[in-house]
């Protein structure tokens, strides 16, 4: 959203509700089939409206649907933005930026990661749960311990 504009917030998320549900159900191009707007961030001035988007895509295609895609939003940009304009009602309708949203890729690769952690983690554990000591289980002397030697030696001497 925007940075302290309470009416800029307010402004996004109008802009994401508009552009989700027209790219849903007025623009009829194949290329923005599994489009979704994951956030909008409008200036403190009104004036730029980022759309931030991602998009499901298939195995390998990825980037070039995404390039697609892209491209529609491009060409689909003027109509968006009239829709905006007449659905909020506002003097000034921001310029809409269409942002390709790297978040969720990046969540998932952080979520392998995790993955894999975890499953070293596990692993350590069953290895340390079998583990001995390769000596005493404590191999540092106590007090207590200490004060008996030196009992025994002070007996010998007497």
């Amino acid at each position: 959203m925007a940075g302290t504009n309470p009416r800029a917030a307010r402004i996004a998320a109008l802009i994401q509700r508009v552009v989700a549900s027209s790219i849903e159900r007025e623009l009829h191009d194949k290329r923005l089939a599994s489009i979704t707007v994951t956030e909008v961030r409008v200036t403190n001035d009104l004036q730029i409206a980022k759309v931030y988007w991602t998009q499901l895509g298939h195995e390998g295609h990825e980037e070039g649907e995404r390039k697609r895609a892209q491209q529609a939003l491009d060409q689909a940009k003027g109509h968006l933005r009239s829709l905006v304009g007449h659905k909020a009602g506002l003097r000034l309708t921001p310029q809409l930026q269409f942002v390709f949203d790297e978040v969720p890729g990046e969540a998932h690769e952080i979520e392998d990661i995790l993955a894999v952690a975890k499953k070293r983690d596990e692993e350590l554990a069953r290895v340390r749960a079998t583990a001995q000591y390769a000596g005493d289980a404590d191999p540092y002397k106590h007090d207590d311990e200490a004060e008996a030697e030196g009992d025994e030696f002070e007996s010998d001497e007497e």
